[in-house]
Parts: C-alpha cells; structure tokens; sequence
C-alpha cells in the first residue's frame, strides 16, 4: 500500500532517511521544516522547495493559511511527527528549558490542531524516546513497552509531556495515533554532538588522540535506516493507541562499537576517556513490534559504523 506522506521535520537526520525510504516505496511526500535548508549532497536527498512547507512553530502559533491550503490539499494519509530538538543538552538540564518545551511539547499539540482543522484522519507516528526508561545501573535491562516511565533528563520529559497529548487526543477521538519509542540510533548525516559521529569525525579529521565520553556504557544501538523501515512498516500493520519500541535489541558496549571504527580508521590511535564510569542504558524487548510487523534490525553495526566514517571522511574532504 502506498501513502500520502507528511514528514515534520523532514530536514533533520532521521528526516531525510525516512524520506528516501519512502520515495522508495513509491510513496507521495510533503515535508514540514522550520526553516530552509541548503541541498548538501553528502546529506542526501530532499523533496522539491515546493514540497517542503516551512513553519516555525516554536515562533509562530499559528500556521500560515497557505500551509494549511497546501495540507488540505495534500490530505495525507500518514503523519510522521519527527520535529523535536532531539539532543538532550539542548534541552535543559533538571528541567525543559523554554525552546525545547514549545518545540516538543506545544509543537505536538500544534501539529495535532493542524491535522483536525486539515485532513481527514491521516495515521499519525508520533516518535517519542526510550529515554523515558529509567534503568538499574548494575546490570543488562531489557525493556518492554509496559516498563515504567521514568523520564531521565529534560528531553524525556518534553517526550513524556507530548505523548500525553497524543494520549489525550486519542481518548477523545481526535487521532489515529501510535507512539514509537525510539532507542538511540544513528548512521551517515548525523551529527558528531552524537555518540559515533563524534568519534568518526575525530578519526576522519586525522587526530591521533581521539576523545570519547566512555567505553564503559551498556547500548543499545541500531542503524538508522533500519529505525525508518520500522516506521514505514508501522503505518501499515500498527494497531491505534499502541506504543512500540524500535531498536536494536542488542546490548553493545560503547568499546565493542568503537573497536569496530578504530580497526576500519587508525588501530593505533591513542584514547581519551572524558567521563570514564560504567553505565547502563536500557535495551528494547521488540517482541511486541515484531509480532505486529515482522520487522527485525538487518544492518550489522559493522557497516552501520563503516558508512558513518566513510559520510565523516566526505564530509571533512579527506578521501
């Protein structure tokens, strides 16, 4: 089945894979961004201007009439509600700080407002975080969708607020919406504020000191264009109200990763712990989003790892 996609946030990362995703799928796509953003190729593909409608909502409350003509006309068949700042430093520390709460969580309420006032009940992803888990840090934890929430930084708690939203508008009738909970993905495009592309653009840079966060933390990992599939996959197959998990399922250390990229970069680099100290993150039980949609991860992180640093070598210009 095909669809009439809107992506918010379409600019972003995981935007711009999902995009080429769909467009393989031979699905329509309107793109929703706060702003322009230049064609880089090393970026990957982009809709048409025409096909990207900007708004800034944290900015403006009120969408432009024109968008709102444009979505109508569109009348899309799925949402997927990406727009977020999704990087938990700029989000605050103990509490949201003011951008990331009109963004993340009056942003979701906005969209939501649009959609009634615009279409005629279109599948909406929202996509929300699995650092709504809180884990034990003394051991392996593998996390279902039941598991308690326990927001554990600013950005979960934004996350948090919005799904009640979403919550709320479906109680009320108002959606057809799912909730996925993604674990930490990453992949070419990303950037290096992120765990692997740090490291990636270190190496890709030519320094021979390169400096990580810990090699002592317990991930888990999944490349991000296998994170897409989910979604699309989830627009089809999901069951409304639900929340699913989409990750690797596979615990990882941060060590195990950076081996793979210190083979494949420079062996004989010097390393640098900036915050030594074991951590446990959680680690997605996918039972339920694999018995709902037979998904499964199908890229190993050899090559999620491999095509990150070859973006990084691209992008630094050194072939």
């Amino acid at each position: 089945m095909t669809h009439r996609a809107l992506i918010t946030g379409i600019t972003g990362f995981v935007g711009r894979h999902l995009y080429a995703h769909l467009v393989e799928c031979g699905d329509q796509v309107l793109g929703l961004a706060p702003s322009p953003v230049p064609k880089v190729p090393s970026w990957g593909r982009l809709p048409d201007d025409g096909e990207i409608l900007i708004w800034d909502f944290a900015e403006s409350k009120e969408c432009p009439d024109d968008i709102k003509a444009r979505i109508r006309q569109f009348d899309p068949t799925v949402v997927y509600h990406l727009a977020a700042i999704s990087v938990p430093e700029d989000c605050g520390h103990t509490a949201p700080n003011e951008r990331a709460w009109a963004i993340n969580v009056e942003g979701t309420r906005r969209i939501i407002e649009l959609l009634n006032e615009t279409s005629s009940g279109p599948r909406f992803i929202f996509v929300s975080t699995s650092h709504l888990y809180r884990v034990p840090q003394d051991k392996v934890t593998f996390v279902d969708e039941e598991y308690p929430a326990n927001p554990r930084n600013a950005y979960a708690q934004t996350k948090w607020a919005a799904e009640q939203i979403v919550q709320a508008a479906l109680k009320e009738d108002r959606l057809n919406a799912i909730i996925v909970r993604a674990f930490p993905h990453s992949g070419p495009g990303q950037s290096e504020r992120m765990m692997l592309p740090s490291w990636a653009a270190q190496f890709a840079r030519g320094m021979q000191t390169i400096q990580v966060h810990t090699l002592q933390a317990t991930i888990d990992l999944c490349d991000v264009r296998d994170v897409v599939r989910a979604y699309r996959l989830l627009a089809d197959s999901a069951v409304p109200g639900e929340v699913y998990n989409i990750g690797s399922g596979v615990p990882r250390t941060s060590a195990q990763v950076f081996e793979l990229l210190r083979l494949l970069a420079n062996p004989h680099c010097e390393v640098v712990e900036t915050h030594p100290g074991i951590k446990y993150d959680p680690i997605a039980d996918l039972r339920k989003v694999q018995s709902h949609t037979h998904w499964k991860p199908e890229i190993p992180p050899e090559q999620t790892v491999a095509d990150t640093y070859r973006w990084w070598l691209a992008t630094v210009g050194r072939k």
